[in-house]
Parts: C-alpha cells; sequence; structure tokens
C-alpha cells in the first residue's frame, strides 16, 4: 500500500456490505496507514447482487479517514441474484462488465503515470 500511487479496491457485496476478506485487509491496514498515504487516487468495482451502495458506503467511509480521493464512479456490476438459488449459483463476469473494469484500471493507472491524480 505504501509503494502504491493509487488503489482500486474491488469486492462482492454480501448482505449489503463488503465482504468479511476485504473487511479484514482494511482492519489490519488502516492504523498502520494513516498519515502516510492521504491524497492518493482510488476507485472501486464491486460485484453485487443488488444495487452495491452498501459495500460502496463502507469502503467510501473507511478510506475518507485515509483521506485518499475518489477519481471514478464506482463501478458496480449487478448480478440481480434475490433468491437462493441466483445467490448461490456459480457468476460469471459478463464482457460488458470485464471491459469496464479493464478500462477502469486502465484510466486509473494512466491518469497516475501523467500525474493527473
Amino acid at each position: 500500500m505504501l509503494a502504491a500511487q493509487g488503489y482500486l479496491f474491488v469486492c462482492p457485496e454480501n448482505l449489503a456490505s463488503m465482504t468479511g476478506a476485504m473487511k479484514e485487509f482494511f482492519d489490519t491496514t488502516y492504523y498502520p496507514l494513516l498519515g502516510q498515504i492521504e491524497g492518493r487516487a482510488f476507485a472501486t468495482a464491486i460485484a453485487a447482487g443488488s444495487d452495491g451502495e452498501g459495500a460502496t458506503r463502507q469502503i467510501d467511509r473507511i478510506v475518507a479517514g485515509w483521506r485518499l480521493k475518489r477519481v471514478a464512479d464506482p463501478l458496480i456490476v449487478n448480478f440481480a441474484a434475490q433468491t437462493p438459488e441466483a445467490i448461490l449459483a456459480a457468476k460469471s463476469l459478463p464482457e460488458k462488465a470485464r471491459q469496464e473494469c479493464a478500462d477502469m484500471g486502465a484510466a486509473l493507472g494512466e491518469g497516475l503515470s501523467i500525474g493527473l491524480f
């Protein structure tokens, strides 16, 4: 995290929250990084069964403490999984969403490389 100029936080949303793995990442890195990464760029990509807003809000609140700067609108891939069967079913990222994720990562990388962010 210290060596990076910016961050792309990616996770699924479970029960209107970021996943436990993402929460654990923030739990273990938040205080050690506090005061060391202010002003760096970030973006998010969330895979969700519905709106993805809960995970997005959680990440935004956490990185506000690091004073990171959002440089792209949240990318939320909605799988519309609302039944137990749909929630438990294997998911495959549609090509359009895969391209949007690749484009976001490329734009973040390019913006960092030219000093835009």
